[in-house]
């Protein structure tokens, strides 16, 4: 294990196909999922003291089992260990922000 990739702690159950283990690819600048149909992925830059989550891609045969939300889940979280806040750019990442309230004390705001 490098410094450029940690496993986060956080992780969603996923009703298809168990827990998904959300790394940190910090080189890569993406958390990753490795499934079965290939690798899921939320891009993000580091902006100063936020996380701006630019984009989730899974693989279509993957879709629809909850691995977007364990990445948008394992993102927010790292935020908040790391004292981060977040730019939703990501228009998945806004809509499950939309639906987990416990994480709008994240968002940038102004």
């Amino acid at each position: 294990m490098t410094d450029d990739l940690h496993t986060c702690s956080y992780r969603v159950a996923s009703s298809a196909s168990g827990v998904p283990t959300i790394t940190n690819n910090t080189a890569a600048g993406q958390f990753e999922a490795v499934t079965s149909a290939g690798l899921a992925r939320l891009k993000y830059v580091r902006r100063d003291n936020a996380l701006d989550l630019l984009h989730t891609e899974v693989p279509p045969a993957a879709e629809g089992q909850g691995i977007g939300a364990a990445l948008a889940a394992a993102a927010l979280q790292h935020a908040r260990q790391e004292g981060l806040k977040v730019i939703p750019s990501c228009p998945f990442v806004r809509s499950y922000l939309r639906r987990h309230k416990e994480f709008a004390d994240l968002v940038v705001t102004g």
